[in-house]
């Protein structure tokens, strides 16, 4: 049995369709196009080439999107102070904050000071406090492109042992609340986890965003399960995943591969969030 291979691609053009529409009935019915600011703090080459993807995906579907871009040695008072002003901006619908950020900046700080209405990555403590009460709107982007991609699967979370590997603030954390809200049974497995493979193993559903090539060969799945990889890892070899793929794809049902998986679906999911901080900014809650 080879598993199924999810193709993000085709998912995420999908959902750029379905915000284009929603972006011409934007324009119809308001006179107004969505406008969204990206705060950029340094050059880091793979958050540029994210950049670039995110451009690509808003001038197609007609969404506005501009750069503040800062030298990586930039006072943290000032980017702070840049957001309140955006903040009070009412010709600017969205912000977001590029990681990574220097040592010397606080990502804590500066999601803290967006305000939740325009707050895109969903991950200002007011949003992640609706994820976590099951009043879900705006869901910080990776875990949202993770669960578009399970709900593309039509997957019944119901009674599902879903292993996450990773604890971060903006992935594992919200990713278990929203597998939580439907009824999936999760582990959440880190560094510190002790004998990784008794988890993943017993996973119905494994979701690993550890950053660590080839971390998962066939050894460490259940049969007949749901793989998704997150992780983008730059090798010798060129990208991959968490997931030794080759290995993996001939004992499990489905599969995302890197590249070409999620990748595709977060720039996609982001463009979702982009037309729901333009809704809440015009009072538009439908």
């Amino acid at each position: 049995m080879t598993a199924k291979i999810i193709d993000g691609r085709k998912i995420a053009s999908e959902i750029r369709k379905d915000i284009s529409k929603q972006v011409n009935n934007i324009k119809s019915k308001y006179k107004m196009i969505p406008n969204i600011t990206t705060i950029v703090v340094g050059d880091d080459p793979q958050s540029n080439l994210y950049l670039k993807l995110r451009d690509k995906a808003c001038e197609e579907v007609g969404i506005k999107s501009s750069h503040i871009e800062f030298p990586k040695n930039i006072a943290e008072k000032e980017v702070l102070d840049l957001i309140y002003k955006l903040n009070k901006n009412d010709s600017i619908h969205g912000i977001l904050v590029q990681i990574p950020l220097p040592n010397h900046i606080s990502q804590n700080k500066l999601i803290n000071a967006i305000n939740p209405k325009k707050d895109v990555e969903g991950l200002n403590p007011y949003n992640i406090g609706r994820t976590l009460n099951n009043d879900e709107y705006i869901v910080p982007i990776t875990p949202l492109s993770i669960l578009t991609i399970l709900n593309y699967e039509k997957t019944d979370f119901v009674g599902k042992n879903v292993v996450i590997i990773n604890h971060s603030n903006h992935v594992g954390k919200p990713l278990a609340a929203l597998l939580l809200n439907r009824n999936a049974s999760v582990s959440v497995c880190h560094v510190y986890t002790k004998n990784l493979k008794f988890y993943t193993t017993n996973a119905d559903i494994l979701i690993t965003a550890a950053g660590v090539a080839n971390l998962i060969n066939k050894e460490h799945v259940k049969k007949d399960s749901f793989v998704i990889d997150v992780a983008i890892v730059n090798t010798e070899n060129g990208i991959c995943g968490d997931v030794l793929f080759d290995s993996v794809k001939d004992v499990v049902r489905k599969i995302t591969p890197v590249p070409g998986g999620v990748g595709p679906v977060t720039v996609a999911c982001s463009l979702i969030n982009m037309i729901k901080t333009f809704k809440n900014c015009i009072g538009d809650n439908e």
